[in-house]
């Protein structure tokens, strides 16, 4: 052959690839074993899934034969060369009669070690025993040629031994070797070809004893040698595959679980005699295996085939040594109590101080990985619990990991005995009590302290165990009245009901239940109304103080507001002018009823009110929120506030607590002259002679405005609705919240177009350009409803409305303007006087503002007709001023002469010179 000789073996590589493709794939559907299938074979008991015949196996790879050549009969693997000894499902391992080769001191040898080709078994635990003097071992390729593992047994030249075993051994570890698909064969081969000494090889169990060794070499003939292979479901699936595939799924226990099974190949590995001391892997997974949940034994390839072992209806006790006297009662303020997920309790500790005692409770926490060891590195534990006094740890196996469940105790004594003692005993803390273990059998297995009833935490520390509030917890464990005390509770049934409590067992006396049910509805009824009185007033405190914070805000804002206006044109301005607060003005008008509103416009409404010192005043209250109107109401503060006119609306004050300013005006009780000049479905009572004396009133205020003032104000807004008449039919101008102030030194200003129709200036419409020019125009149309006692903008009896400015100027043209006049003026004024206003009226609405008059020539112009028309009826001006008095003392002829120049019709080259000239002598 080339190799000298060979004992062929295929490798776990081989059989692990080879296996799964001639038996697994052929697995279709999962077949449970009959009752007819054979339970044993000579002293063997066969499990599932293992059986003898292809219907009592899971699959073609577990099938046995059960040989009667001997007594009794042996039970070999399907290729019949290998027997089978024993099974152990909790491992997944089979134990099998241990093959082996002997090498002859001539060299002879041709027997096959083991064939497990086609077969679901690992050597993973087995290795290969080598014994000889001057032998060397190599494991070949086959098909490469190559040595993939060798390992050589030297023994001293005076060994006469047949086969040496104490000093003339190697090892060969199936688990280390990269193994391939090849077929592999072990090479023996001598190194001195004059040895006397025989080889032989042979595999074994890697947990087999010395002793065992020599009694197999010594007396191989009568004493066997145990090998084990491990089985595994061979289909190349893990769990998460293999159990969505239930036709085929191995695992039919329900108290079974599924291990996924890894191969492992070895990348490095470095032998020194015969020993391991490094080695990398790499690995794949390669099927699965099941095997019985933690405390349960059995085949879990069965249903129902785990069941409850009897060890795990008993207690496991620990206690690893009760060698240390060296207790700690107080852990220190510096123990780690985490290590990862797990929570770790006093007795058990990290380190010295933090533990009980070193032997018993110490645990190491990995601070890499966050895993918390028991024992060493024997077992990860993942739970501790004080008042089962369990700890739950897992050790991890070559295929799997297992989990297991112990219970432990403090010490191997007795409550009785170990209370003797207090420099060890462990429950002397408050409120814990001692606690004796015992296993199935009664007998004690030492103690364990626990919280007495009522509390509940940590025995072991001082004030550990705390009180259980019974009545506050998740379980209701009263339905009556519960108090809760130092370790207890007390529960009653209410009032009127008696029974059991603590089972929820109230029952109302039926004789009581109308007494308790008026007592319980009259206490909820007053608890409600009680409930309703209280909401009522921390709701009005609530409005009441939201009120204040908004009122202070707007007064911050509309004060800031209005000092700006007033530092631009008086310092002393503020100063007179009086803030009212909002709760008094709700007082004055009754708040805000509508019995007191004198009138509405477009921009707010006005409200009578009476003041805390009865005086009578009007309100004025914008129904609009916005920054113009805001605006409007301070600009006119700011106007009226620094004008004292007898025929201007005298400003009180102003209220700043609102979001638009409340003003505040002396209270004029007669109307406005578009009240007495337009009466609906009647005739206006106003006589000529008033009417001459409130547009002489009127024009004043509005020249004092112009010319007069600290500032020029130009009104804006002049119409006949904005002059109010009081009790004597005297004329106070009003609303200046369009108003402008305009510098002495200037003559106009650009700005928004503002007023009301038919009283616009059509140049200041057309060009934004606001002149006193624009008032003038204004007035002119004031002068031309009181001549003819129409509305600017008036419907005919055809109901279509006519412009009354156009129709005057076309009634001059075409020469009838008496048809135009009201009768009453034609009644009591004279024709000349009628002549004379119409053509005042006529140079007011010119539409060039340079070719109208200024106000003051205006008045001058309506005082002269007025002087003259009283002179004629014989009556002197008596006003009480001074302008009254200088037009008295004017001769008659100076004053005809400027009635005649501005009367002269459409000529226009009128002056007035000596109008001003005039009134150096008559100041106002």
């Amino acid at each position: 052959m080339g190799f000298g000789n060979i004992l062929l073996i295929p490798t776990t590589l081989l059989i692990l690839l080879e296996g799964s493709t001639n038996w697994a794939m052929e697995k279709k559907k999962f077949t449970l074993p009959s009752s007819n299938c054979s339970k044993n074979c000579g002293d063997v008991q066969i499990e599932y899934p293992f059986g003898i015949g292809s219907d009592c196996s899971y699959a073609a790879g577990f099938n046995l034969i059960c040989v009667n050549d001997s007594n009794p009969p042996r039970l070999l693997l399907g290729n019949g060369t290998v027997q089978l000894r024993n099974f152990d499902m909790e491992t997944s391992r089979i134990y099998i009669e241990s093959p082996y080769v002997t090498l002859n001191a001539d060299g002879q040898s041709n027997i096959t070690l083991i064939n497990l080709k086609n077969l679901p078994f690992s050597l993973r635990h087995d290795n290969l025993y080598v014994a000889g003097c001057n032998v060397t071992a190599n494991i070949i390729d086959v098909v490469t040629n190559g040595t993939e593992g060798a390992c050589s047994a030297i023994c001293s030249a005076t060994n006469t031994s047949i086969i040496p075993f104490d000093n003339g051994y190697c090892i060969l570890h199936w688990n280390y070797m990269k193994f391939n698909q090849n077929l592999w064969a072990i090479h023996l081969t001598k190194l001195n070809k004059n040895s006397t000494t025989g080889t032989i090889a042979f595999m074994h169990d890697e947990h087999i004893d010395y002793d065992a060794f020599k009694r197999f070499i010594e007396d191989r003939n009568t004493t066997g040698m145990m090998a084990s292979l491990t089985w595994y479901i061979n289909d190349y699936s893990t769990c998460e595959e293999a159990i969505r595939r239930n036709n085929t799924y191995a695992c039919r226990s329900n108290k079974s679980k599924c291990y996924n099974v890894s191969q492992q190949y070895p990348e490095a590995i470095i032998f020194y005699s015969s020993e391991i001391i490094r080695s990398s892997y790499s690995s794949e997974i390669i099927g699965y295996k099941c095997r019985c949940s933690s405390h349960y034994v059995g085949n879990p390839y069965l249903p129902d085939g785990c069941q409850l072992g009897d060890d795990s209806k008993s207690l496991l006790y620990i206690l690893i040594s009760c060698k240390n006297k060296n207790f700690t009662f107080t852990p220190g303020k510096d123990c780690q109590t985490k290590c990862g997920n797990v929570t770790i309790f006093f007795p058990f500790g990290l380190k010295q101080g933090c533990y009980r005692d070193e032997y018993n409770f110490a645990l190491t926490c990995n601070e890499t990985s966050h895993l918390l060891y028991w024992a060493g590195d024997y077992g990860v534990v993942s739970k501790i619990s004080l008042q089962e006094g369990q700890l739950e740890y897992s050790v991890s196996y070559d295929f799997d990991k297992e989990t297991t469940v112990i219970n432990w105790v403090v010490d191997r004594q007795s409550c009785k005995d170990a209370a003797t003692d207090n420099a060890t005993f462990a429950c002397i803390h408050e409120h814990s009590s001692c606690l004796d273990v015992k296993n199935k059998d009664n007998q004690n297995e030492g103690y364990r302290c626990i919280c007495k009833d009522g509390y509940d935490g940590n025995p072991y520390l001082h004030g550990g165990c705390q009180d259980i509030d019974e009545c506050n917890s998740s379980t209701k464990v009263c339905t009556g009245i519960c108090v809760n005390s130092a370790g207890n509770f007390s529960c009653i049934c209410p009032l009127g009901t008696s029974g059991d409590p603590y089972r929820g067992e109230c029952i109302y006396h039926k004789r009581n239940a109308l007494l308790l049910g008026v007592i319980l509805g009259a206490s909820i009824g007053t608890s409600l109304l009680l409930f309703c009185v209280i909401m009522v007033i921390v709701c009005k405190k609530w409005k009441q103080r939201k009120q204040q914070k908004i009122r202070k805000r707007n007064f911050l804002r509309n004060h800031h507001l209005l000092l700006q206006q007033l530092s631009s044109t008086s310092d002393h301005v503020e100063e007179r002018t009086n803030v009212f607060s909002l709760e008094e003005i709700e007082k004055a008008t009754n708040n805000f009823d509508e019995t007191r509103v004198l009138g509405k416009g477009g921009h707010g409404t006005v409200y009578k009110g009476i003041l805390s010192d009865q005086r009578v005043v009007a309100i004025k209250k914008s129904k609009i929120i916005k920054t113009s109107e805001i605006d409007q109401f301070i600009n006119e503060v700011a106007i009226l506030s620094q004008i004292n006119h007898r025929n201007v609306v005298k400003l009180l004050g102003c209220c700043l607590e609102t979001e638009v300013p409340l003003l505040v005006y002396e209270f004029i009780s007669n109307g406005t002259l578009s009240d007495h000049l337009h009466v609906p479905q009647g005739e206006s009572k106003l006589s000529w002679d008033d009417r001459l004396r409130i547009a002489t009133e009127s024009a004043g205020a509005l020249a004092y405005l112009h010319s007069a003032a600290s500032m020029s104000v130009f009104h804006r807004d002049v119409k006949s609705s904005n002059i109010l008449i009081d009790e004597t039919f005297k004329a106070k101008v009003s609303d200046f919240g369009a108003s402008k102030f305009i510098p002495l030194d200037q003559t106009h200003i650009v700005t928004a177009i503002h007023g009301t129709f038919g009283y616009i200036d059509p140049e200041y419409y057309q060009t934004s350009r606001l002149t006193e020019k624009s008032d003038v125009y204004s007035f002119g149309i004031i002068l031309l409803e009181l001549l003819v006692g129409k509305k600017p903008i008036y419907s005919t009896e055809n109901g279509l409305q006519q412009n009354l400015a156009m129709n005057f100027l076309q009634a001059i043209r075409e020469n009838t303007l008496l048809d135009l006049v009201e009768d009453c003026v034609l009644q009591e004024g004279t024709k000349q006087e009628v002549l004379e206003i119409s053509s005042l009226i006529e140079i007011c609405l010119n539409l060039k503002g340079a070719k109208r008059p200024t106000m003051k020539e205006v008045e001058y112009k309506l005082q002269s007709m007025r002087k003259v028309r009283m002179k004629k009826k014989g009556v002197r001006i008596l006003e009480g001023n001074e302008d009254a008095e200088c037009l008295l003392s004017v001769s008659s002829h100076s004053s005809s002469q400027m009635v005649d120049e501005i009367s002269q019709g459409n000529s226009r080259n009128y002056s007035f010179e000596k109008e001003l000239m005039w009134s150096q002598n008559c100041p106002r």
